[in-house]
């Protein structure tokens, strides 16, 4: 076991803690299974029988991606919360990476819709709880004024994009030479190795990655057991009266995060707990949590509209060869890693100079609706005619987008933060995630190709006007924002 201080002193991975090593493979491997079966899974769900598919509606197998990105990133709380009352950021890491294998493997190798439900249930909830204590457990390796640490992070997010580069390219590959399982069992086999390679390194990571902040009273855990087991109980019903179906799956999942969201800032704003400028701040969060959850509306389309697209509307033939569908998704996270450091460096240039919080959510939000507009150059053409530079043209406005908004989010909330509700903060960052997210598969349910002009119009002008509306309400949120930048 090594302690915090002597990590601190450890430089055995190219002058960072090898503990670093460990959480930099085992997040690639989760993010290679995790993009190279999302890759895969839309087809997956709309394809013929005789093509290997499900044979599901378009709709219904958007509604069904879209919901499933909104449980991962809501499943981030439930995660942080087993870390802070039950078993500690590392063991909760350990079992989610557990789950999210057990996932895969029941997507390659159990038949049709129960394979899909078995599976994709086990991998939302394990990538919920892996992808916030990873983060957290990363932390745990730097001294609080290590000058290192935002170096680790930095190395650790490489792993993050070269994950969701490789992951697509192979499970694509796999499921249109062979078959959809064999893409789905390379997504099983990749966790596999990120996760032996985790337990055989577990030792290398300090005792404070262990500890449980707030450990939950003994007397308390058959309570939140009898929660549990209410909320499973309701949630069965619900799908077993015909509530809940796969076609309105992504539609439920929005209400849910939707009303989670109020209630979160209605606690806080209600709270005796907090000062009068604490509740400005949470105040001021409120347009960028609309901003938020907009850009993520259209963003994580990728994964529903724009891989429908590819297939449908896409030009993939390289010199004779017709490109897998799920190449697309290997297209961003190139740009993010040739473009994160541009950008990081842009942002230091200015430094006090640099467009205020509220103007980088503004124009994270207007970008990605630009984005969406220029689909519009190509609607109405005839068949897979879009020429593929051009997607990956527009692919790199997402990117360019993306680094204005989503970097920050975070921080931000935690720069807002009351201190009485500092993890609810963070909590309402990943709910605006997972709202935009559900909504990417709701929203994907009004797309086809025989009115995609409309659509895309309808969707990147709204963004456009939700962007310039915080621009020109951002004085009065940065007044709000009392003094945070």
């Amino acid at each position: 076991m090594t302690t915090s201080t002597e990590a601190k002193r450890d430089t055995r991975f190219f002058g960072h803690p090898i503990g670093l090593a460990n959480l930099f493979g085992v997040e690639m491997w989760e993010r290679f299974s995790y993009y190279g079966m999302l890759g895969i899974l839309p087809i997956y769900l709309y394809y013929s029988v005789a093509e290997g598919g499900l044979a599901m509606p378009e709709a219904t197998a958007t509604s069904i991606v879209g919901a499933y990105g909104g449980l991962v990133y809501l499943s981030t709380i439930v995660g942080a919360w087993v870390a802070d009352r039950l078993l500690g950021s590392e063991r909760t890491l350990f079992y989610s990476a557990v789950l999210i294998m057990i996932g895969h493997i029941s997507l390659a190798f159990l038949p049709g819709f129960l394979g899909i439900g078995v599976g994709l249930v086990c991998v939302a909830i394990g990538s919920g709880g892996l992808k916030g204590n990873a983060t957290a457990v990363v932390g745990t390796l730097y001294g609080e004024k290590d000058e290192r640490r935002d170096a680790g992070f930095t190395i650790f997010y490489m792993g993050v994009n070269l994950g969701g580069f490789v992951g697509p390219l192979l499970t694509g590959l796999a499921q249109s030479e062979v078959g959809f399982h064999l893409g789905f069992g390379l997504a099983a086999i990749g966790m596999a190795i990120g996760l032996t390679q985790y337990t055989v390194f577990r030792r290398n990571l300090p005792d404070t990655a262990r500890e449980v902040p707030n450990p939950l009273p003994a007397q308390r855990r058959p309570a939140v057991g009898g929660v549990l087991l209410v909320l499973v109980a309701v949630i069965v019903a619900a799908v077993l009266s015909g509530i809940v179906t796969a076609a309105n799956l992504s539609d439920v999942v929005v209400w849910i995060v939707g009303i989670a969201s109020v209630v979160y800032f209605a606690v806080i704003l209600t709270s005796s707990k907090i000062t009068a400028i604490e509740r400005r701040r949470v105040l001021s969060f409120i347009p960028m949590f609309i901003a938020s959850a907009a850009f993520f509306a259209l963003y994580q389309q990728q994964f529903t509209v724009v891989a429908v697209y590819s297939d449908q509307r896409l030009d993939r033939d390289l010199f004779g060869w017709e490109m897998p569908v799920s190449w697309v998704q290997s297209i961003n996270p190139v740009f993010i890693l040739l473009l994160a450091p541009v950008m990081a460096a842009i942002w230091i240039k200015l430094g006090s100079r640099q467009p205020s919080t509220p103007i980088k959510f503004a124009l994270g939000t207007s970008v990605m609706g630009v984005a969406f507009l220029l689909f519009l150059f190509f609607a109405g053409g005839a068949g897979n005619s879009t020429p593929l530079l051009a997607l990956v043209g527009i692919l790199l406005v997402f990117t360019v987008a993306e680094l204005m908004l989503s970097p920050v989010g975070l921080s931000l909330s935690t720069k807002l933060a009351p201190d009485a509700f500092r993890t609810q903060m963070v909590a309402l960052n990943f709910l605006s995630v997972s709202l935009g997210t559900a909504l990417s598969g709701s929203l994907a349910e009004y797309y086809g190709t025989d009115h995609e002009a409309s659509y895309f119009g309808v969707v990147g002008g709204v963004a456009v006007v939700i962007g310039v509306v915080l621009a020109l309400i951002s004085p009065f949120v940065r007044k709000l924002m009392s003094g945070v930048r």
